[in-house]
């Protein structure tokens, strides 16, 4: 079973952990993150496997995942990049290129952009993987095959991929 820690509302760890699947606590956020990876203006996306509780068979960003109970965000990145699709990236010192705030929690993205020579999916997780463009993305939302992002945050994210490398000062 996993368990994460707990946040309060400015994104501040708190001395409480939470059992996935379990109720939230009332006023408390759990973090998770993404990371897209980009190569020649494409994004490499996964389909979640058809077991999957939340978006099963649903096309989406390169990697998701919970940071566990004393991991930060960048390391959890790190972690599911490889346990998903068999792929070191290294996000030291690397800020999120944004956080995005849900109802129970926080959700940070990072943007990697490499070339990649080999993936070795988790099939537990993902049922498969292609590089894809801003436009195919589109479409696989308007078809409603890719989870229901905005269409201005893809968009967001093909325009940010030139700003990777952010450090924290």
């Amino acid at each position: 079973m996993e368990y994460q820690d707990l946040y309060d509302k400015h994104h501040q760890k708190i001395d409480k952990i939470h059992k996935r699947g379990d109720m939230m606590l009332e006023n408390t956020y759990r973090m998770v993150i993404h990371v897209c990876i980009f190569n020649d203006n494409k994004m490499l996306i996964q389909k979640r496997a058809s077991n999957k509780s939340s978006w099963p068979n649903m096309w989406d960003v390169s990697v998701g995942g919970h940071v566990l109970v004393n991991e930060t965000s960048e390391k959890a990145a790190m972690r599911e990049t490889k346990e998903e699709l068999g792929i070191d990236i290294d996000l030291t010192n690397q800020c999120p290129i944004l956080t995005n705030h849900f109802e129970n929690g926080f959700d940070d993205f990072y943007i990697v952009v490499k070339d990649v020579e080999k993936i070795v999916i988790q099939e537990e997780e993902v049922s498969e993987v292609k590089w894809a463009s801003e436009n195919e993305i589109l479409e696989m939302i308007d078809n409603q095959t890719f989870i229901p992002y905005y269409v201005s945050f893809i968009s967001l994210l093909f325009e940010m991929q030139d700003r990777i490398g952010l450090t924290y000062e």
